[in-house]
């Protein structure tokens, strides 16, 4: 498996490992998002799906996807479906199944969870999960149905993207 498809792949993983542990922590103080991702990229070193520095990169990811979906809920008052800017129907299934109950606990936390994702951003070559990012340069959108790559702006090329938020 060659390494982008490995880390798309990693990413899928983490955010599955990350909802099942969210999942079941009924009976438990519920762990921090923060904890939940720590945990999933450890087991992913553990298991040498990824390296160390690909599973903390694939973890910036999530903590940046997470926190940008929790505030959207939370500051918004809107549906997931909102946040990802299509028919979540249109979404992988598997992957909107977890992503759902982490964004809605990410919202609960995030005054606590002091995470950079708005001045980050997202850029060429970052994994993203589903969801619509618009180019910061000319405003062209790429729509994720799924985790992937983010690509050059097909448009002018740009690499520096944001969640539109009308």
């Amino acid at each position: 498996m060659n390494d982008d498809n490995r880390h798309i792949e990693g990413y899928r993983r983490m955010l599955e490992r990350a909802a099942a542990a969210l999942k079941g922590a009924v009976d438990r103080p519920i762990p921090t998002i923060r904890h939940l991702i720590e945990s999933a990229r450890q087991t992913a070193v553990e298991l040498k799906e990824l390296t160390h520095d690909e599973a903390e990169r694939i973890a910036d990811y999530l903590r940046r996807d997470l926190h940008d979906a929790g505030e959207h809920l939370r500051a918004e008052e809107h549906e997931l479906a909102d946040w990802l800017r299509f028919d979540a129907a249109l979404v992988e299934e598997r992957v909107l199944e977890f992503l759902a109950p982490l964004a809605d606990h990410t919202r609960l936390e995030l005054e606590r969870l002091a995470l950079e994702a708005e001045r980050r951003g997202w850029h060429t070559g970052d994994v993203t999960g589903p969801g619509t990012l618009a180019c910061d340069a000319c405003g062209e959108t790429l729509h994720f149905r799924k985790p992937g790559h983010i690509p050059p702006c097909p448009k002018c090329r740009a690499s520096v993207f944001h969640r539109p938020r009308d």
